[in-house]
């Protein structure tokens, strides 16, 4: 690891983005492989793991996201944008 230390990185990472100790951050696990079948009860367990187990793989990664600075905006629609042919029933 690199001098600082994990957290002081973080802290370091955190204060060159701009980021205040007030944002809503929310960390997730990327990386990962999620058992997506059900299995036979008398499977072998090693090959045939159960329903909904999460294996960490050796590339897994953090991400941090910053919800306050990444507000969802809804698109909004173009007014200068005119339909080229009327719809079907249209009466023109």
């Amino acid at each position: 690891m690199a001098t600082g230390g994990m957290l002081g990185q973080f802290a370091l990472a955190i204060q060159e983005l701009g980021w205040d100790s007030n944002d809503e951050l929310s960390v997730e696990i990327g990386g990962v492989a999620v058992t997506g079948t059900a299995t036979h009860p008398d499977a072998n367990a090693k090959w045939a793991k159960p329903f909904g187990t999460v294996s960490y793989q050796n590339d897994a990664f953090i991400v941090i996201k910053n919800k306050t600075k990444s507000p969802m905006v809804f698109s909004q629609p173009n007014p200068e944008l005119k339909q080229q042919h009327p719809y079907k029933g249209e009466n023109k």
